[in-house]
């Protein structure tokens, strides 16, 4: 596995087994591959993104799969799309290079000083809006490892030993606890919850 998840992978388990990582194509055509062989055992597919099952439709041949996913797109698969922006005609002048423009409600102190700052209010606010972000980002990546993790550990793990108190350790930021309490769950999916969490598990000595 790589250190960190994947934007737009997907892992697929059946049972406790890990069964297949990558593409939406990849592991539809992998679950569709093992169901045919073996369906008593329970699939379930996985974004790595979310770590929120995903439901596929395997019926047919693995080119009815294969346009079924086409047609619909990814985006059925993704939890949360953005809204797309309203389509503006474009006047003359130099092109806004991706810039929105949106309503802004400050207090009229704020104002006064955005108008201060070297070139004006959009300028000033875009340079404290980016510094906001870099500086929130570690958490935010924190965060997002944190819900993904939960969501797969919700519907893999919610019934073996350690479970709550994995979880705790998870949103206390305790990694050492976190891998105490999921050293005896199986191994793929101990590895998954890691990798999902952390990026990986750590080597011990």
């Amino acid at each position: 596995m790589s250190s960190h998840p994947i934007p737009n992978s997907y892992t697929s388990f059946a049972g406790h087994k890990n069964l297949a990582s990558g593409s939406l194509e990849q592991v539809a055509l992998a679950v569709k591959k093992a169901v045919e062989v073996d369906n008593s055992k329970a699939v379930l597919v996985f974004n790595n993104s979310t770590g929120r099952a995903v439901d596929i439709d395997t019926r047919g041949s693995e080119a009815d799969v294969l346009d079924r996913l086409a047609s619909s797109g990814h985006d059925n698969f993704q939890d949360t799309i953005e809204p797309e922006e309203p389509k503006r005609t474009r006047g003359r002048g130099r092109p806004k290079l991706g810039v929105v423009s949106r309503e802004v409600t400050l207090l009229p102190r704020h104002w006064a000083w955005l108008a201060d700052q070297p070139g004006g209010a959009s300028v000033a606010l875009r340079k404290l809006v980016e510094r906001a972000r870099k500086a929130s980002l570690e958490k935010d990546n924190s965060r997002k490892a944190n819900e993904r993790a939960y969501n797969f550990m919700s519907a893999m793990a919610g019934d073996l030993a350690g479970f709550e108190e994995a979880i705790r350790a998870l949103f206390a930021g305790d990694r050492e606890k976190f891998e105490s309490q999921i050293e005896n769950w199986p191994e793929d999916i101990r590895q998954h919850a890691c990798w999902l969490a952390f990026g990986r598990l750590k080597i011990r000595s």
